[in-house]
């Protein structure tokens, strides 16, 4: 199917919500996988904070720093014209103040040129979505189930493979008032951890905005958001793996590789 060449924005994004289009997204961190994406079709790439774990092999994606995201948002940029570049703001600025957070976000989209920034723990900041939609930057709010919200909702987060099996009527409620309120302080999208096929419908009704999930998402929201490298199985754990994906280019990877050094070894010419 051919992929239109209009550029995605921000109210595309929510029309296709009104229409009952899905939107598709997916999580790139590098130039040449952005070129591919937005070949694809993908209507938003997201530089997010895994970039950190992922790619740069920090032990937690707080250690990611504002740099950092800079320069993948920056590679990614480069490599669309058509898609929307979502950015994480890292650990830290969010957390340091308004002030903070908004100087991160002015610099995301001055210099990493991004479209919309992307905020975590989004609901426990309201002031900052307002602040940073004031300022006329578009905010990705994101909130959920993640191990301290599901302690309060009193589901233990390790049931919480399908986490919307166990959604009570308030932790329903309580999620439905949360995405209210971060669409009332001025998110243009929301991004919904572990929704549920029983929370994330009554949260898709609730607001006029595009409900996007990544993990412990499902058909059930506006769109979905992937990992790159999941998506292309492309992660050295892929090797051993037993998930299914929608392939697996990590093994082909060791394949090619390991045939590259016999041929070496072997004083043959080597491909490519």
């Amino acid at each position: 199917m051919a992929v239109s060449e209009s550029p995605i924005t921000v109210p595309r994004l929510q029309q296709m919500k009104r229409e009952g289009k899905k939107s598709a997204g997916i999580v790139a961190w590098d130039y040449q996988t952005a070129l591919i994406a937005e070949r694809a079709g993908a209507d938003f790439l997201v530089v997010g904070d895994s970039v950190g774990v992922n790619l740069l092999g920090h032990n937690s994606p707080l250690e990611v720093t504002l740099e950092e995201i800079l320069i993948f948002c920056k590679a990614v940029r480069r490599g669309i014209k058509r898609a929307l570049l979502i950015c994480d703001i890292p650990f830290g600025p969010l957390q340091e103040g308004v002030d903070r957070v908004l100087k991160a976000a002015v610099r995301l989209v001055k210099e990493g040129g991004a479209d919309m920034v992307k905020l975590d723990a989004a609901a426990e900041f309201p002031e900052a979505v307002t602040a940073l939609t004031r300022a006329g930057i578009p905010v990705f709010a994101q909130f959920g189930l993640t191990p301290q919200t599901a302690m309060r909702y009193g589901i233990p987060y390790s049931l919480q493979n399908a986490p919307g099996a166990q959604a009570t009527a308030e932790m329903t409620a309580k999620l439905v008032e949360e995405a209210k309120h971060l669409e009332a302080a001025g998110a243009a999208m929301l991004d919904f951890t572990n929704s549920g096929p029983v929370v994330g419908p009554a949260v898709v009704e609730a607001v006029g905005i595009p409900v996007i999930g990544g993990f412990g998402g499902g058909p059930w929201l506006d769109g979905r958001v992937r990992l790159a490298q999941t998506a292309a199985g492309s992660a050295a754990k892929w090797i051993d793996a037993k998930a299914d994906t929608y392939a697996n280019t990590a093994k082909l990877t060791l394949e090619a590789f390991t045939a590259l050094i016999a041929d070496v070894r072997a004083g043959r010419q080597i491909k490519g």
